[in-house]
């Protein structure tokens, strides 16, 4: 959040290494700036949901994953965004081998969606969480790193303030 003195009524925001700068005007209220950053944060998520990946695109990068890291073995039916999912980032049906990702996924760096994508791969492969299912990603070098991330995204979305700016 940056206050300007300048800056009378209008209201701006951009990313800039991997934070959301919200622009308001300094003698905007709490209540104004809540309502603000709200409006501003759905503004750039739905600017950058334009830019996401189309469908036979996530089925070219689930190919790309599957055959780098798990020898082409996992051949997904079908791989598509949904806006379902508030809870989980992805989720597939090995029955079927229908993979879902969550919208929330949008926008996020690509190693972030690459390793919810080798996840959900995996699980066409092993179904469970056990060891068998782990070691299908321990090729993937950025596991850990992503595994942080998604944590870091789900615990700041739990914060008062957090919750405060979708309420305003």
């Amino acid at each position: 959040m940056r206050r300007s003195a300048r800056r009378r009524r209008t209201v701006s925001a951009y990313r800039e290494d991997g934070r959301t700068i919200v622009l308001i005007p300094e003698r905007m209220s709490a209540a104004d700036e809540r309502h603000w950053v709200a409006v501003m944060l759905d503004k750039l998520a739905a600017q950058e949901s334009r830019r996401t990946l189309a469908r036979g695109e996530l089925a070219d990068r689930a190919a790309r994953l599957s055959e780098q890291y798990l020898q082409g073995r996992a051949r997904p039916a079908s791989v598509r965004w949904v806006t379902n999912q508030n809870t989980r980032w992805g989720s597939c049906t090995p029955a079927d081998g229908t993979i879902r990702l969550s919208h929330r996924l949008q926008g996020m760096p690509d190693y972030v969606l690459d390793y919810v994508l080798l996840h959900e791969l995996a699980h066409l492969l092993v179904p469970g969480h056990g060891p068998a299912f782990w070691r299908l990603l321990d090729d993937y070098p950025r596991t850990e790193r992503a595994r942080g991330y998604l944590e870091g995204v789900a615990s700041a979305s739990r914060l008062p303030h957090a919750r405060d700016a979708r309420e305003g």
